[in-house]
C-alpha cells in the first residue's frame, strides 16, 4: 500500500515591492540605534533611574522592526487595495517620526517624554505622541484588515500571520492603560500624568537596560510582549517550515496549522497572564503562587497539545 509524502513548505512570501517610506525608517532607526548606543556609554545622565539613551535606544528598534514587519505586510502579493496599504504606510511613518523625535529630544535635554504635563510644551508633546500612536493603531487595523482579506500559501501561514495582526494590535492597545493618572498623582499632582508601574512610583529599581520595576508591577511588559506578536508568530511559523526539512512530521500542513494554534493560544494567555499579574501589582520575577500556578498549568497544557499535534502528524 503507497502513502503520499506530505507537500512540502510553500516558499517564503516575498514582497511584490517594499514600501519606500517603512523602509527608509528602518534603515534610520537603525542608525538611530547606534548612535544613542554610543551615547548612552559616553553620556551619563539618567532620567528616573536610568540612562537617559536607554529609552531612544529601545524605541528605535523597535520602531524600526515594526517598519520592516509593516513593510513585509503591505507589500504582500495580492493585497487588496495596494493604493490604500501605501496611504496607510506613509501615515504610519509619519507618525512614527513623530514619536521618535519627541524621545530623543526628551532624551537629549535630561526630561521625559511620556506622561510629561508640566509645562504647555510637554503637555503638547505629550499630546502629539498620544495622538501618533493611535494614528499607527488605527493603521496597523487597516493593513491587518487588509492582510485578512489576502490569501496566503497554506493554513499556517494564513493564521500565524493574521493571528500575529491581531494580537500586535491587542499589544499596542495595551499601552492606553498606563495613560490614566495613578492615585498618588491625582493627591499630589506633579506634573506627570500617568506611570508604567503599579504599586511603586515610576523610576524604581529595575531590569537592566528595559528598565522593568524589580518591586512593583510593570504595564510595559505585557504591552512589550503583546506588539511583537507581528514578528515573532510569523517567524516562528518559519521556523517550523525551517525544521520540517529534519522533521517528516512538520512537512505536513495540518501539523503546522495545529502547532501554530497551540502556539497562537499560549502567545494570547501569555499576554493576558504578564498584564494582569502587573496590574496586581507583581514584579515579573517575583509571581504570586496563583500566577506562578497558573503559569506552569499552562505550559503544561499547552506542551501537551503540541505533542499531540506532532504525534497525529506521525
Amino acid at each position: 500500500m503507497s502513502t503520499l509524502a506530505p507537500s512540502p513548505a510553500p516558499a517564503v512570501p516575498t514582497p511584490a515591492r517594499w514600501n519606500r517610506p517603512l523602509v527608509a525608517l528602518a534603515a534610520a532607526m537603525a542608525v538611530l540605534a547606534v548612535v544613542t548606543a554610543v551615547l548612552a556609554v559616553v553620556d551619563p545622565q539618567r532620567v528616573l533611574g536610568q540612562n537617559a539613551w536607554f529609552k531612544p535606544l529601545k524605541f528605535a528598534l523597535s520602531i524600526g522592526v515594526y517598519a520592516l514587519t509593516l513593510a513585509w505586510l503591505v507589500g504582500l502579493p495580492g493585497l487588496r487595495r495596494p493604493r490604500v496599504a501605501a496611504g496607510a504606510a506613509a501615515v504610519a511613518t509619519a507618525g512614527l517620526v513623530v514619536e521618535i523625535v519627541v524621545i530623543v529630544w526628551a532624551a537629549a535635554t535630561g526630561t521625559t517624554s511620556h506622561f510629561n504635563v508640566s509645562t504647555p510644551l510637554h503637555r503638547t508633546l505629550f499630546a502629539l505622541m498620544g495622538v501618533s500612536i493611535v494614528v499607527v493603531w488605527v493603521v496597523t487595523l487597516v493593513v491587518g484588515l487588509l492582510v485578512f482579506r489576502t490569501p496566503l500559501p497554506d493554513r499556517a501561514r494564513t493564521f500565524a500571520v493574521r493571528a500575529g495582526v491581531v494580537l500586535g494590535l491587542v499589544g499596542m492597545a495595551l499601552a492606553f492603560l498606563m495613560t490614566s493618572p495613578t492615585p498618588e498623582q491625582l493627591d499630589d499632582f506633579q506634573g506627570v500624568a500617568g506611570a508604567h508601574a503599579v504599586g511603586v512610583p515610576d523610576g524604581g529599581p529595575g531590569l537592566p537596560f528595559v528598565g522593568w520595576s524589580t518591586t512593583g508591577g510593570d504595564l510595559r511588559i505585557g504591552h512589550f510582549v503583546g506588539l511583537h506578536a507581528l514578528q515573532v508568530l510569523p517567524l516562528g511559523l518559519l521556523v517550523l517550515e525551517a525544521a520540517g526539512r529534519r522533521v517528516a512530521a512538520l512537512r505536513d500542513e495540518g501539523v503546522r496549522f495545529r502547532l501554530v494554534a497551540v502556539a497562537v493560544a499560549g502567545y494570547a494567555g501569555l499576554v493576558a497572564l504578564l498584564t494582569a499579574q502587573a496590574l496586581l501589582g507583581q514584579p515579573l520575577l517575583q509571581p504570586s503562587p496563583v500566577v506562578l500556578a497558573v503559569a506552569v498549568g499552562g505550559a503544561v497544557g499547552l506542551t501537551g497539545l503540541a505533542a499531540g499535534a506532532l504525534r497525529r502528524g506521525r
